[in-house]
């Protein structure tokens, strides 16, 4: 069983302090060494890796934290603080006079430090890498904010052999001392494939890590298990919902097949039939009375504090110096997919205000992110995906006030506590094609009372990449893929890059931020410009009858109205959950991208291979097999080649003109990459040194990769396009 200590803190006792406001009292530096074996980056040189803990507390009484849930039921320090300790990571040039004096704050995803997200070419220490952070001389941070990453750091211990961003903070008990209890649900499988087989299935959160709790009964009166054919959609039943009997099933530790009970690991815990066995057909839900919850939106304050301390602050209580003390006067930030989530509730909730109230970040991308992290309620599980039941679109996700009329909610906004604290960042929102189709992206920008356009304000900007899948394919000038999720999609995965156009904003962000310079104007799908619609059959959206590609009508993820309970406010996503699993009370209307002739999404910011087409790059994939059959498959989009040759298209009876038809030539093609790049360099959604490697690689792929095909010599429709692109070679 995993100890996690007694608070405060495994019994120390931080340095006191002069006040109770909230703050970062101690820092540890466990290790510093040169990162990535001393490697030098153009002017800024080589980079050095500090990593370590921080120290800090909080005043429950204090406005900016009393949002958080359950903060007046955790252990309390002397003073009546709340303490927590949390991880870091700081990556620094070596000589910090090389900096451009930005932090970049890096949220971690699920633990992980997405430091190389945007680098191309391989990591940083790869011959030909070409590292966005690095070479641009920014100070790089990110720490732990996820607290059911377990176990966490201590007094004594930095787990920094774990590699992952952790945070510990306090389980909250009733007043009197008695655990605190409540409904958590499992769906078992999560994501699709096959159901349980056999007489026992392990209790499992997906991607959300290990469990962080034990049932607070092994009695399985107090817990509901039942199966079922997936729901629709709609989060319709589809067929009958089986109860198994108490009597009929026990819990078990996995491993032993003992009886479970309180010595058992939540990673351990499986429920076991004593009768019968599972049908791999259907869905099982287990719903079971958890206890202890930790105070998860500490990790909310816990950022903050962090960020604050590394801007501002010169040492800690103890005399530690800050290693970047007056060194980074600009802090910009990312959140990327579950990242992402978390930034917008950290907005709303207020947080980006510190304890003195200074704005904590200047400015934030929020990627691939279409809804709240759920981590501010009561057992919350902060690491799941918006799948069948799970909380996360409630509240107001859009930027301007904006009435919810028909979930009966306030007019609200995300800006709404950082405009009364006059704390708001600038806003970059970038997302794709899968954040449309599955993610509900458009919640935050059609109203769902007259489906009008929400407008966005002036310290927001909003940019789609069409036709990418979430967080973007790999990229390159190839006809051919494997097949989505590991095979369990109908379709091959959907190759079409993100990362040239993230890495342009940045740098415009950055600019925005430091310069005030003004970022490329918004470009995204909308109702008024026609280029937002819904999947119904027969309206606006007509995509093409492509041979052996299902018909994607009506497989969008619509907004599912949920009742959780009484006790659970929506708009926040705080309080608790009473009810699992929750009521569908209404299914409100998604809207997605325009397609042209071939497919293809319309308007955005598109990436050089959406311009210069190999194929049709869809957001969306079928599930081709297990309990999901024929729904949307998860985060995944799609990838169809052109055929070849007319031939070709005329035998399989394909509407799209062929790559020949398009291209005519090898450099024909090469060319309509070369006027691609011109293009979105010029609107500044690519940067120079990208456009000249996208057009190498474009070029090689014609002379020994999939475009060799194409003729070599010179054709009239070939010497249009580098007319077109003002090539004459």
């Amino acid at each position: 069983m995993r100890r996690f200590g007694t608070f405060l803190l495994g019994g120390i006792s931080l340095i006191a302090a002069s006040s109770a406001e909230a703050r970062v009292t101690k820092i540890i530096i466990d290790s510093r060494a040169p990162a990535f074996n001393g490697k030098a980056f153009g002017t800024v040189g080589a980079y050095e890796t500090l990593r370590g803990r921080a120290f800090g507390e909080v005043d429950p009484k204090d406005r900016r934290n009393a949002i958080i849930q359950d903060i007046n039921l955790a252990p309390k320090n002397a003073k009546g603080n709340v303490e927590y300790i949390t991880t870091f990571t700081l990556m620094v040039p070596a000589d910090m006079s090389k900096s451009n004096g930005v932090m970049f704050y890096e949220i971690a995803n699920r633990g992980g430090n997405m430091f190389t997200s945007f680098d191309v070419g391989g990591p940083p220490t790869a011959e030909g890498s070409d590292p966005f952070f690095y070479k641009r001389g920014y100070a790089v941070l990110t720490s732990g904010w996820q607290g059911d990453l377990l176990p966490g750091p201590t007094a004594t211990d930095s787990v920094a052999g774990s590699r992952l961003e952790t945070i510990t903070v306090p389980r909250a008990k009733n007043a009197d001392g008695s655990p605190i209890t409540g409904p958590l649900m499992a769906r078992l499988p999560l994501y699709g494939g096959g159901g349980p087989s056999g007489d026992m299935v392990k209790v499992d959160i997906g991607r959300a890590g290990k469990p962080a709790y034990v049932p607070a009964s092994f009695d399985t009166k107090q817990s509901t298990f039942s199966g079922a054919l997936a729901e629709n959609i709609q989060g319709k039943q589809v067929g009958p919902r089986t109860t198994i009997p108490s009597t009929d099933w026990t819990w078990v530790n996995c491993q032993t097949k003992a009886p479970a009970d309180a010595t058992t690991d939540a990673d351990n815990l499986c429920a076991k039939l004593s009768k019968g066995t599972l049908d791999p057909k259907l869905v099982y839900t287990l719903v079971f009375p958890a206890k202890d919850p930790l105070v998860l939106g500490l990790g909310f304050a816990a950022m903050r504090d962090v960020i604050s301390f590394f801007r501002h602050t010169d040492k800690d209580e103890a005399g530690t110096a800050n290693p970047i003390a007056g060194k980074v006067p600009h802090v910009v930030a990312q959140g990327i997919s579950q990242s992402g989530n978390y930034a917008k509730s950290y907005i709303h909730l207020g947080f980006n205000e510190d304890e003195q109230g200074r704005p904590v970040w200047d400015s934030i991308n929020s990627h691939i992110a279409s809804r709240f992290v759920p981590l501010n309620f009561r057992f919350a599980i902060p690491g799941g995906s918006p799948t069948m039941f799970a909380p996360g679109n409630e509240g107001a996700l859009w930027w301007t006030a904006t009435p919810d009329t028909k979930r009966g909610r306030q007019t609200t906004s995300l800006f709404a506590r950082c405009t009364t604290s006059k704390t708001c960042p600038k806003v970059f929102e970038t997302f794709g094609g899968a954040e449309f189709w599955n993610q509900r992206m458009s919640l935050g920008m059609v109203s769902n009372d007259d489906a009008k356009d929400i407008p966005l304000p002036e310290n927001v900007r909003r940019y789609y990449f069409p036709g990418t899948m979430h967080g973007g394919g790999a990229g390159g000038f190839n006809l051919t893929t494997k097949k989505g999720q590991a095979g369990t999609c109908v379709l091959m995965e959907n190759p079409n890059s993100e990362v040239e156009g993230v890495r342009a904003l940045l740098v415009a962000m950055t600019d925005w931020t430091v310069k005030n310079t003004a970022p490329p104007d918004s470009r995204y799908p909308t109702l008024a410009n026609g280029l937002l619609t819904t999947d119904k059959k027969g309206g606006p959206f007509k995509f093409p009858a492509i041979p052996g590609v299902p018909e994607p009508y009506g497989i969008s993820n619509p907004v599912l109205d949920y009742d959780f309970g009484p006790q659970l406010n929506a708009n926040d996503l705080s309080g608790y959950i009473t009810q699992q699993p929750p009521v569908v009370k209404q299914a409100l209307q998604s809207y997605i991208p325009v397609v042209d002739a071939d497919g293809n999404d319309r308007g955005g910011v598109p990436s050089v291979l959406h311009l210069a087409p190999l194929g049709t790059y869809m957001g969306w994939n079928i599930t081709d097999n297990g309990v999901l059959k024929g729904q949307i498959c998860s985060l995944n989009g799609s990838f169809v080649p052109f055929t070849k040759t007319k031939a070709e298209r005329d035998k399989a009876g394909d509407p799209r003109p062929s790559l020949e038809e398009r291209y005519g030539d090898r450099q024909g093609y090469v060319c309509a990459v070369r006027k691609a790049t011109r293009q979105s360099v010029k609107e500044r959604v690519l940067l120079e040194e990208d456009a000249t490697r996208l057009i190498n690689d474009a070029t090689k792929a014609t002379m020994a990769g999939d475009l060799a095909f194409l003729p070599a010599a010179s054709t009239a429709q070939g010497k249009a396009l580098c007319s077109a692109a003002g090539a004459t070679d």
